[in-house]
């Protein structure tokens, strides 16, 4: 029996799929064609929640995703960390030596460039990553692989002739959970188990040094703040709205007394979601951090 369901942008063994199953493995899923598609569906009522990636640790945020969230009407549930392992998926009976050609995203496709030239296997570049394996499921060539999660292999039936073939173990993609409505009743766990995370939005006044004020509060507050972009708004120059993600609750005492002092130099303030911190963020510390851009 399903527990609800949940939307993802891609086709089934897409690693946004991975996603899914990791967060909520007793969760229906509903492949959709587009980000967009992906928040109506929650929106509209016909799914429980949505999963979008955020940010990946070796390309930094998802293009179009920061625009898209402050105007969805959703709310940041749960955050999720999905390591990507990439496999050299094949049709059944296929070999390792009988594999010209790989198939994937053109961005996978580049993060497996050393075991590619070292096995002698010229790339193709395919819409996505579970596309791909569907292509090689139905073309049937031994000659003809892909480069997908094994979740695509387990789904498409292909045999997994390579595993975790990508040249940066470190890769990862950060996952956010999407619902119609807020979940502020979670605080920290007073043993330290778990810390609560905050995200949110705003643009600063138009007056001098006004985002160097308004973070003033985060630091005599003692708040950690573990991301801060920039981005434009309606392609103006002069429109630039901030992307945050802080350690801790809103109705923790520093948290509040930051947030009310970063109001003050505001001219637009939104939190788009009060969750727990995924306990691989930690690992993730100790690892490449994503990058941070501004445009």
């Amino acid at each position: 029996m399903t527990q609800g369901r949940i939307a993802f942008q891609g086709e089934p063994g897409a690693y946004s799929h991975q996603a899914c199953r990791q967060a909520r493995p007793g969760h229906e899923v509903l492949p959709c064609d587009t980000f967009e598609d992906t928040i109506e569906a929650c929106r509209s009522g016909a799914v429980d929640l949505a999963m979008l990636p955020i940010e990946n640790s070796t390309y930094g945020r998802v293009a179009d995703i920061h625009h898209l969230l402050p105007e969805s009407g959703l709310h940041i549930l749960d955050e999720t960390f999905v390591r990507v392992h990439i496999s050299l998926l094949g049709t059944p009976g296929a070999r390792l030596e009988d594999v010209r050609q790989a198939m994937s995203h053109t961005v996978l496709l580049g993060q497996c460039r050393g075991f590619l030239r070292r096995h002698g296997i010229r790339t193709v570049t395919g819409a996505d990553t579970a596309g791909s394996a569907r292509h090689v499921a139905e073309a049937r060539d031994p000659a003809l692989a892909a480069l997908a999660s094994p979740l695509a292999g387990e789904i498409y039936g292909l045999d997994e002739l390579a595993a975790e073939i990508e040249d940066n173990r470190n890769n990862t993609t950060r996952f956010l959970v999407m619902g119609r409505a807020p979940d502020m009743t979670r605080r920290a766990n007073a043993a330290g188990g778990t810390r609560m995370m905050t995200t949110f939005v705003f643009r600063v006044r138009n007056i001098p040094a006004a985002l160097y004020k308004a973070m003033g509060g985060f630091a005599t507050n003692g708040v950690n703040m573990t991301k801060l972009e920039s981005y434009m708004v309606d392609g103006v120059f002069t429109a630039t709205q901030f992307y945050a993600d802080i350690e801790g609750h809103p109705d923790d005492p520093a948290v509040a007394r930051a947030l009310e002092e970063l109001e003050y130099f505001t001219s637009h303030l939104a939190i788009l979601g009060v969750y727990p911190a995924d306990p691989l963020r930690d690992a993730q510390r100790g690892a490449q951090a994503p990058a941070t851009r501004s445009t």
